[in-house]
């Protein structure tokens, strides 16, 4: 039988989400072979609040990818909805888009193929190799095999870089969303994050005609329809809209991994750790530690990986660490609500260390000025 891969690889990419085709493009830069395989059939989706931050735009653009204007919606900014209280602030720099995930999926596999990736769809990768990966039972040879297949990443497990930093295991810090898509037009050009008692719910204009629901929260058993009756505001909005996608779910985890590679193995993406859903950082961060690992295969600089996955995923581990704190804790949200609304200031500057603008100054700045506010409130 003659093999359908007799030349060995640069790269071979187990997993051709966003974090597979970014790694890809990006080691494409540098002249790498590389190889995509992935079980499904594209374009691949994944139930997710689908807003791309001005950060994760950019971080896009800069590996060559640019979002066609029919293809997202553009929001200028985040408002914040809880117990009555509303905050609102645009985005200091960029533009933000809502978008279905398999239009990005679409446009990012099209322009993968472009700069020569090799796709390998409905090709289900079963192991690793010594020389390379096994694809339904086949050797592909490969100088480095990167791992970007999600949350539960089959190569983080054969690889044996599961072990987890202190206070991040994944059981400890997992959470659960579900989304659906409803034909209406927007009502507002900001993402809205509402804040309940048990939830928290994201609605993003992702076109004319429609506006994406997701929902998070550590109760594996509450959906949609039920969590909205706690949002009167939000379900007034939805109440006669038509359902454009039935409701799915995906899981959401803050994970930090002691290593993120070993020996001609590495991982990308969700597969190397992450923040949970509620920041939208998601993207953004799977898109700069794609670019950093293009740089690096390039290389074979494993270590310099190593160090700058660790300072791309502060900031957004930091955010996430805030608004989970936030979200446990009612009475404080509230009145950091309270703050927010009477001083915009606070929540623009929150918004700004956010998305990455702003210096430390700044922030610190702002960060005294809000605990001084909720001391007095």
């Amino acid at each position: 039988m003659v093999s359908r891969f007799p030349n060995p690889w640069d790269v071979f990419i187990v997993g051709g989400g966003p974090g597979g085709l970014a790694t890809a493009i990006a080691a494409r830069r540098h002249g790498l072979s590389v190889v995509v395989a992935d079980g499904a059939v594209p374009p691949i989706d994944k139930p997710c609040g689908e807003g791309l931050m001005p950060d994760g735009a950019e971080a896009l653009r800069n590996l060559g990818v640019t979002i066609p204007e029919s293809e997202g919606y553009p929001f200028r900014g985040i408002r914040f909805l809880s117990g009555g209280a509303k905050a609102e602030a645009e985005f200091p720099r960029g533009t933000a888009y809502g978008m279905r995930r398999t239009n990005l999926h679409r446009i990012m596999s099209e322009h993968a193929a472009a700069c020569g990736v090799r796709l390998l769809w409905q090709s289900a990768v079963t192991g690793l190799h010594p020389e390379g990966a096994l694809v339904a039972g086949e050797l592909v040879r490969a100088r480095w095999v990167v791992g970007a297949d999600g949350t539960g990443s089959r190569v983080r497990s054969w690889a044996k870089l599961d072990q987890h930093e202190v206070g991040t295991a994944a059981n400890k810090n997992l959470r659960f969303a579900f989304q659906r898509h409803y034909r209406v037009a927007p009502w507002t050009d900001f993402m809205e994050l509402h804040w309940g008692r048990h939830c928290q719910i994201y609605a993003t204009p992702v076109s004319r005609e429609e506006v994406c629901v997701a929902m998070i929260s550590r109760n594996q058993k509450l959906r949609l329809e039920d969590a909205l009756q706690e949002f009167p505001e939000l379900r007034a909005h939805l109440e006669d809209a038509e359902h454009a996608s039935s409701e799915r779910g995906a899981i959401t985890v803050m994970r930090r991994l002691r290593r993120v590679y070993r020996d001609r193995t590495v991982l990308v993406g969700d597969a190397s750790g992450g923040v949970d859903a509620i920041t939208g950082e998601g993207l953004c961060l799977t898109f700069r530690e794609a670019a950093l690992l293009g740089d690096c295969l390039a290389t074979g600089d494993f270590a310099r990986y190593q160090k700058g996955h660790r300072a791309l995923i502060r900031r957004p581990a930091l955010m996430a660490r805030m608004m989970l704190f936030m979200a446990k804790h009612s009475r404080l949200r509230q009145r950091t609500m309270q703050v927010f609304q009477s001083s915009p200031r606070s929540f623009a500057g929150m918004l700004a260390m956010h998305v990455g603008e702003g210096s430390t100054r700044d922030h610190i700045s702002n960060g005294i000025s809000l605990g001084w506010e909720l001391l007095k409130a």
